[in-house]
């Protein structure tokens, strides 16, 4: 045998269990799902009647379908504002201020990711708390009256209360992704730059920023990524949906339907909706952030 079919077959080896774990935990779901979703099934008989694109058209019809996608777009824009922001502005105070005491801020910003998402819930929660919660008792030491605001029961507050815990759980992780990559880059640069009499503003935007956009790029498809396919998390911990419906994103309400209503072919439907919305918007952001990484450069 010769030495280059020795290298197909050892490359080959390697990639078939690659291969087979991509088929059996993400190729067959998807494909199973999209199969379901052309049947009426209650997901508890083996009884399934063929409805076509029935449950699409369904879909379409639901006023809480169109209230959950721009709930997912809601938090999705939020998240990526908030965190990428945050992220960049404590990475660059850490790294570029030589503040003091760097490895305590970098545990201590990437505590929240090592908690669980049901923790996270639950400790906003009680923060929440209309009569008992921190946030409440907090903002009445500067009134006169005990303060009983219902974040979470409010269609005015609840969504942006979910908003600000995905945040804070979501800045460790970016923000330690962005210290590495401002770490890496030559020390030389910014000696250049400050003989050149740049300030620290001016370094920022034409030194750290483009040599750091490919990191900020990948922190913004990731942070989009999980945002549509795993918000439905902290909106079933802290509001199941409510009030009135008015905090369900595609993943609760597929859960609802499918799981509460036992309604589990217009689930399926809904999630190859939310497979069909995360393909779109994540080839719209690639060639979005790819022309402004022309631009940088």
């Amino acid at each position: 045998m010769s030495r280059q079919a020795q290298r197909k077959i050892f490359i080959f080896t390697f990639l078939i269990p690659t291969f087979l774990f991509f088929g059996i935990f993400t190729l067959y779901p998807i494909s199973k799902g999209m199969y379901i979703s052309l049947f009426d099934w209650s997901g508890s008989s083996e009884h399934m009647t063929f409805i076509g694109l029935d449950n699409f058209k369904e879909i379409f019809r639901d006023p809480i379908v169109w209230t959950a996608v721009g709930n997912d777009y809601f938090l999705v824009l939020g998240k990526v504002i908030g965190i990428v922001l945050l992220a960049t502005f404590f990475a660059v105070a850490v790294t570029r201020f030589r503040i003091r005491g760097q490895q305590f801020f970098r545990i201590a910003f990437f505590i929240p990711n090592i908690i669980s998402a049901v923790v996270v819930g639950v400790l906003w929660r009680f923060v929440y708390n209309p009569n008992i919660g921190f946030l409440n008792s907090f903002l009445s030491l500067f009134t006169k009256e005990q303060i009983r605001i219902p974040w979470l029961g409010e269609e005015a507050t609840a969504l942006w209360s979910i908003l600000w815990p995905s945040i804070w759980a979501g800045v460790g992780f970016y923000f330690l992704l962005l210290v590495a990559s401002i770490l890496s880059i030559p020390p030389s640069l910014y000696e250049a730059a400050e003989i050149d009499g740049a300030s620290q503003c001016r370094q920022f935007w034409t030194l750290t920023l483009p040599l750091i956009w490919e990191q900020v790029k990948v922190s913004i498809l990731h942070i989009v990524m999980t945002t549509l396919n795993g918000s439905f998390v902290m909106v079933l911990l802290m509001t199941e949906g409510g009030p009135d419906n008015s905090t369900q994103v595609l993943g609760s309400y597929l859960y609802q339907m499918g799981f509460r209503q036992f309604h589990m072919g217009f689930a399926a439907a809904l999630g190859v909706i939310i497979l069909i919305l995360s393909l779109i918007t994540t080839v719209i952001l690639q060639r979005v952030l790819r022309r402004d990484a022309i631009e940088y450069s």
